[in-house]
Formats: C-alpha cells, sequence, structure tokens
C-alpha cells in the first residue's frame, strides 16, 4: 500500500476511534436487569448483567438472522434473541437454539465478543484490533484509585467528532474567556504562552508563569486508557484547595461522543465528607454550568471546522495530541495490512 492509501486509511481510523484501549462505554448504573443496545466507535454491542452482577459484552446481532439482541432476554449467563429464541453467551458462542435440535449453530462462537470491566461507577469496554494477544493492563490515573481521593462521575453525550472534544481539553486557554464567569475559572491572566512538556505516561502542556490561578495546565496520557486529566483552583467560599478533573471521550460514530469527567477532590475524613455533601448541594449545578457552556460551543462550531483553522501558539497541545493520534492510527493500519499481506 503507498504512502498516500495509508494516511487516508489512517484519518478514517482516528475519526472513528483508535483501537487497542480501553474506553468507557455507559454509567453503571443504566445497565440493570434488562439487556440494552449501544453503539461505541460505530461498534453496535448489547451489555447485560449475569446472575452474579457481572457485565457481558457481544456484537448486538442475532447470528440467525440479525436481529437485536438487545430487544431480547437476560437469561444470565447468556441473552436470548426475541425473534426466534437463539441464545448467546457472553462469549459470543450460540449455546442453544430453542426451535430446533442439533441446530448447525448451536456450539459455535458466532460473535465478537468484548472484554469488559467495571470501576468507579462505569462499564469499560476494551476495543482491540487483534493484534494483541491481550488487552492491554487496565491502569487509570492515581485520583481514581488512591483512597485520599473522592469523586463523582459525570458523562454527557455531545453532538460532535469525539476529536473535536479532546481539542476541547487540550486547550487551557479557553477557561479565561469561555468559563470567565465560572465560580473556579474567572481568576488569571488573559494572555499567556503555552509549553510541553513529556510525562512518562504521555505530555502536560501548561500556561508559562501562572500556576494554580486558572485552568493551567492539561495533561494526556495513555495507560491501557486514553485520559486527560486537569486540576482548577477553588476560591475560598467554595472550599479552597484544587478540584482535578479526570476526563475520557468516547466515540460514539463520526459524528457523536460521549465526554466521561469525573471530578474529584483530594479528601479524607471528615473533610472528605463535608466536600461530597457540598458538592451534591452546591457544586455540581455549578460544573454542569461550566460544560454545557463547552458542550454548546463544540456542538456548533462550523461544519468542518478543522480543515478551516488557523492554529497558533496556544494550540500546541492540541497539534501535539493529535500528531500521536494520527501516528497511533498509521501503525494500527499498517499493523493490519502487514497481517494479511
Amino acid at each position: 500500500m503507498d504512502e498516500a492509501t495509508l494516511k487516508t486509511d489512517a484519518a478514517q481510523r482516528v475519526e472513528r476511534g483508535l483501537l487497542n484501549y480501553w474506553y468507557p462505554v455507559l454509567p453503571s448504573y443504566r445497565l440493570a436487569g434488562t439487556p440494552i443496545g449501544i453503539t461505541r466507535l460505530s461498534e453496535e454491542i448489547v451489555l447485560w448483567r449475569d446472575d452474579e452482577g457481572q457485565v457481558r459484552a457481544v456484537e448486538d446481532r442475532c447470528p440467525h438472522r440479525g436481529a437485536r439482541l438487545s430487544l431480547g432476554w437476560n437469561l444470565g449467563d447468556r441473552v436470548a434473541c426475541w425473534y426466534h429464541g437463539v441464545e448467546v453467551d457472553g462469549q459470543g458462542k450460540v449455546v442453544d437454539v430453542p426451535a430446533m435440535q442439533n441446530c448447525v449453530l448451536t456450539g459455535r462462537t458466532c460473535l465478537k465478543s468484548y472484554p469488559v470491566v467495571e470501576a468507579h461507577g462505569a462499564i469499560f469496554l476494551w476495543f482491540g484490533d487483534g493484534s494483541l494477544d491481550a488487552p492491554a493492563p487496565f491502569e487509570l490515573p492515581e485520583e481514581m484509585t488512591a483512597e485520599d481521593y473522592s469523586g463523582f462521575l459525570c458523562m454527557q453525550n455531545w453532538r460532535c467528532n469525539h476529536r473535536y472534544a479532546i481539542d476541547n481539553v487540550m486547550d487551557p486557554m479557553h477557561g479565561t474567556y469561555l468559563h470567565s464567569q465560572s465560580h473556579s475559572m474567572a481568576e488569571g491572566d488573559r494572555q499567556a504562552e503555552m509549553t510541553v512538556r513529556p510525562t512518562a505516561t504521555g505530555l502536560i502542556v501548561e500556561k508559562v508563569g501562572q500556576r494554580g490561578v486558572n485552568f493551567d495546565w492539561v495533561e494526556f496520557g495513555e495507560s491501557g486508557l486514553m485520559w486527560m486529566r486537569l486540576a482548577v483552583p477553588y476560591s475560598k467560599q467554595h472550599g479552597g484547595g484544587q478540584f482535578i478533573i479526570v476526563g475520557f471521550v468516547t466515540p460514539v460514530d463520526e459524528t457523536h461522543c460521549q465526554v466521561y469527567f469525573w471530578r474529584i477532590r483530594k479528601a479524607s475524613g471528615f473533610n472528605r465528607h463535608v466536600w461530597r455533601f457540598l458538592y451534591r448541594n452546591r457544586l455540581e449545578g455549578l460544573h454542569w454550568d461550566v460544560l454545557e457552556q463547552d458542550r454548546k460551543v463544540i456542538e456548533n462550531l462550523t461544519r468542518s471546522a478543522r480543515s478551516q483553522e488557523t492554529l497558533y501558539q496556544h494550540d500546541i497541545g492540541i497539534v501535539r495530541v493529535r500528531r500521536l493520534m494520527e501516528k497511533r492510527a498509521q501503525e494500527q493500519v499498517a499493523q493490519r495490512l502487514a497481517s494479511v499481506a
């Protein structure tokens, strides 16, 4: 394959979503006893809980006639198609065809299955390209795992390609303007220079000479997942200290995505209870207002905004992450082509 074709295929891959990563696909509370059908990375998937509460995930397609398994019944270790009763387990194998004895489908693995991790109030799936023997380790940032941190999950559906949502987080400068009336981002210089420095898992873009005043820095990391981390200060009237956000963006299709933000505070003992009470009763609504400002702007970008933009120095973090994602896409396309050559 020539270089131009490789770049075209890689561009399509990055638009739909990079593979070989874990992605959050659904808040845990949304999945109870009934199967749910979702679309993520343009793949149609059915989720259900077995008798032990473990999440199962396979293609949302009955191997018999293509009916949606998500319209069917949860039988615990399997899901049954509503159309003809075909039963499929969590590995995508047909375990029974009640309408026919000795059916040729019985015992065959016909559907793609997805490794699942449920953590911190969300369901994560592994989207692999088949090049790895096993999913990458599932490694979340410290703020989501250490006992002295406490947080809440916020998920929102956005009508835009997932890359625009990532660009938004990788742009610290917009906080001073778009969120200038926010309780946590009203301070700081309205002019800045950005710098980028590497980390063990990715990079940090930050304002030169300003820290702990506004949305002054953001980190992009890869650890089996693609995540972003930032911190903004709270005013004294809202308790002071740092408010931390760990964010993930999950592609739905080429024009829709989901944003998952864990809103976190380092607090233990009595202070932990105070923070959680204050968040639920006062701060949560304020944070939703900020997120709505982001959503409104991003969903209303001009058509083909990326192809018509003129970037400048503030956008150095956006450029670096775009290049990284494009590189990963080219690697994945090249690996796939090599495997079939």
